[in-house]
Order: C-alpha cells, then sequence, then structure tokens
C-alpha cells in the first residue's frame, strides 16, 4: 500500500491597483524562499477561496480587497521544501481583487519573518520573468538575463505553464 500523502491547497491573490500592477513580496521560509510570490497563504477548513484571499492579503499586506472573483487553479507537484527537502504537492486556487477604495495604496510589511518586502509590477512583466524561467529551465530560446535576476515562486510558473492564456487583468 502507497503511502498517504497530503495535498495543500493555498490562494494566491493578483491584487490589482487603479495602473493594474499586482503586488509581488519576497519569500523567506522554507518553501519558495527568494522567489516572488502572490499575497496568500493556505485556505483554512470551512473558509471559502474569497474569505481566504481577503484575509491573506490584510495580514500579509494591510491592504483591503474587493471585487475578489476566481481566476483558476494549478497543481504544483514536486514543491521542494528547502529545510527538509521533502517534496510537496499543493493545488493553488488564483484569484483576482482590487484594492478597495478605503484602502491603503501601499502595502505595508505585515510578516516581515516571511516576506523580505512588497512591489508593484505589471503582468506583462510577471510574465516575461516566468517566460525566461521556463525556458531557462527547459533549455529552450535565448536567456534573458535580466528577467532571470527575479525568481518566481512555483506555483506561479505552473500557472503561466499549466494555464497560458490565462490573466489577471
Amino acid at each position: 500500500m502507497a503511502p498517504q500523502v497530503g495535498v495543500g491547497v493555498g490562494v494566491g491573490v493578483f491584487v490589482l491597483n487603479k495602473q493594474n500592477r499586482i503586488i509581488l513580496g519576497e519569500r523567506k521560509g522554507s518553501l519558495g524562499a527568494g522567489t516572488y510570490s502572490l499575497a496568500g497563504g493556505h485556505l483554512e477548513a470551512g473558509e471559502s477561496f474569497e474569505a481566504c484571499a481577503a484575509r491573506e492579503v490584510l495580514e500579509e499586506t494591510a491592504l483591503e480587497v474587493e471585487q475578489l472573483r476566481f481566476l483558476t487553479a494549478t497543481n504544483t507537484i514536486n514543491l521542494a521544501d528547502a529545510k527538509t527537502g521533502e517534496l510537496r504537492h499543493y493545488v493553488t486556487i488564483f484569484m483576482v481583487g482590487r484594492l478597495s477604495e478605503s484602502s491603503p495604496v501601499e502595502p505595508k510589511l505585515m510578516e516581515p519573518d516571511k516576506c523580505e518586502g512588497w512591489a508593484w509590477i505589471s503582468w506583462d512583466e510577471m510574465k516575461a520573468i516566468g517566460d525566461a524561467q521556463l525556458k531557462a529551465r527547459e533549455g529552450t530560446g535565448d536567456k534573458d538575463e535580466k528577467a532571470l535576476q527575479i525568481r518566481l515562486f512555483e506555483p506561479i510558473i505552473s500557472l503561466l505553464k499549466q494555464r497560458p492564456g490565462v490573466s489577471p487583468v
């Protein structure tokens, strides 16, 4: 009998400002340290995707989001834990939301033990970085050294690979 393996369920949130830019933070910790990720986190038992998205964004950035909607989901297998070397399996629910009128415009670093800081980036910039990362991994095309200076968290790479036509804007 094969060992039972749990599958994590996370929510990643494309928080859009008035210029349709997306917030990214540099991760700290064992899962994806040094990579850039959306605000988000684990789905709690009994929690809706929308509630999880709003809660995680507020906890991590002090930003309030509204008009939350489901974008897509991805399946990331073999996400490595840097501390244990253990491979993990995650389903990531991607949501899109806009800053609410009552929200601060700039994010605050609310969890400095988990994130180095937050910055705004366009979808086209994020996509170019992810595409360069995928090409480098697959050994295809010319390497875009500038784009490769930033590494995206694996669930974002899964999004670009598994759902190439999707766009949060």
